[in-house]
């Protein structure tokens, strides 16, 4: 039975990109697929086989968008942080008032939620729609004992482990509490059980993450709750950050090519941080490497230009990042769950540099992993920088957790897998 499936997610590229690739493979199977959101979101799809349909005009004009992402790129400190809270909070608050008169009238009669955005479990459970909850990021699912994504916690099962992991989550509930207070009140608006965390608005048929069991934490997930690993096009050299035009790769002949490859991004959101990638590139510069920065955009040309006078082979808005990756010894990234994966993928040894949202978890999980090093964006010097990385490059001590880890990945499913899931979730 082919379903006309809606699709709610936070209005963010990596978002956005992974779903869609989920959203191509169940279209090929012969669903109609809508995407839901304000306006100016309509830029993250690129396939002509998606719709899409605009929400909250009134409360997201022209320009609230490009806010969002400058909030997201550059919260600053307790007050920006706050802003951030209050737009997730605008925006939950738009989508639960504006959806489910949007799903009646376009037909839409199950659900793919992002586990980002409390509305659409909330909206879905409400209207009585299968819906099915998409770990883009790492998975929001709480569970004793373990530290929140957003913690800056390593791993670990003594006591004052635990307590610190119970203290931090009352702190981030805390500062969620104008978004937790959102969703209580459209949950006692809609009819439903009281809830307030967006791990209260998950799917109780069926959960998807992008990762593989092997990168978690030691935990215990429901039975409903899948690691596919990567949402990818079928065609993964395809994938590119979207809105930026992929510069091509012009690396040295092979035959000739005796340096060792890095690889440096900071994501779609954090590429404007010139500083972090200038110190980059100074720590690389003594290992005579060659090496490629990515920046998403976020540097202008003269910053590329300084960039390649302190010693960066290569600058440029992207590159096709898992062919890149695929040769590349060692990758220095900001932790964004889709570059891990990627680099798990193809087996690359990583320095991770958290800068915000579920950062920090990611570094410990790459660590706990033992795929790689995490270092601190603000207190890692160059020398520190480049001592971690000298480690990296060696390599030994990292291949046999790598070549787990990229099986595992090969062997989760992806997309095809996703799809699947989700079909048997719908038709139960």
């Amino acid at each position: 039975m082919a379903h006309h499936i809606g699709v709610v997610a936070p209005p963010l590229p990596s978002h956005f990109g992974a779903l869609q690739a989920l959203a191509e493979a169940l279209a090929e199977r012969g669903h109609r697929v809508t995407f839901l959101h304000q306006p100016e979101a309509a830029r993250w799809l690129d396939s002509a086989r998606l719709a899409f349909h605009p929400l909250g005009h009134a409360s997201h004009p022209p320009g609230s968008l490009a806010r969002t992402l400058r909030l997201a790129a550059r919260p600053g400190g307790p007050l920006g942080l706050h802003r951030l809270i209050a737009d997730m909070s605008r925006t939950t608050d738009m989508l639960c008032r504006e959806l489910p008169s949007a799903l009646d009238a376009l037909g839409i009669d199950a659900l793919l939620c992002d586990q980002m955005e409390a509305a659409g479990g909330l909206v879905a459970e409400a209207g009585g729609r299968p819906f099915v909850s998409v770990a883009c990021a790492l998975p929001v699912n709480r569970e004793a004992g373990l530290p929140l994504p957003v913690m800056p916690f390593a791993y670990g099962r003594q006591r004052r482990d635990v307590q610190r992991y119970s203290a931090s989550e009352r702190v981030y509930d805390l500062l969620m509490r104008e978004h937790r207070r959102t969703v209580a009140r459209h949950a006692r608006r809609l009819g439903l059980a009281a809830r307030e965390g967006l791990h209260e608005c998950l799917s109780p048929r069926a959960q998807i993450s992008q990762t593989v069991a092997g990168f978690e934490l030691p935990r215990r997930l429901p039975a409903h709750f899948h690691h596919v690993g990567p949402l990818r096009p079928a065609d993964p050299q395809t994938w590119e950050p979207r809105s930026l035009e992929p510069r091509a790769l012009t690396p040295e002949p092979e035959a000739t090519r005796r340096r060792p490859l890095v690889f440096a991004s900071l994501g779609t959101l954090q590429g404007h941080r010139f500083e972090l990638f200038r110190r980059i590139v100074r720590a690389c510069q003594p290992l005579d490497v060659e090496l490629l920065v990515a920046h998403c955009g976020g540097l202008d040309r003269r910053q590329e230009e300084t960039l390649r006078h302190a010693g960066a082979s290569q600058v440029a808005a992207s590159f096709p990042q898992r062919a890149v990756l695929s040769r590349a010894d060692a990758v220095i990234t900001h932790g964004g769950l889709n570059t891990v994966m990627d680099a798990l993928a193809t087996r690359t040894p990583m320095l991770v540099l958290p800068l915000a949202f579920d950062q920090p978890g990611v570094a410990a999980r790459v660590v706990h992993a033992g795929v790689g090093l995490r270092a601190s964006p603000r207190l890692d010097g160059r020398r520190s920088l480049r001592a971690k990385l000298a480690t990296l490059l060696a390599g030994n001590a990292f291949a046999p957790a790598l070549a787990r880890l990229g099986a595992e990945v090969e062997a989760a499913g992806g997309c095809l897998r996703a799809a699947d899931i989700v079909e048997e979730a719908f038709t139960a």
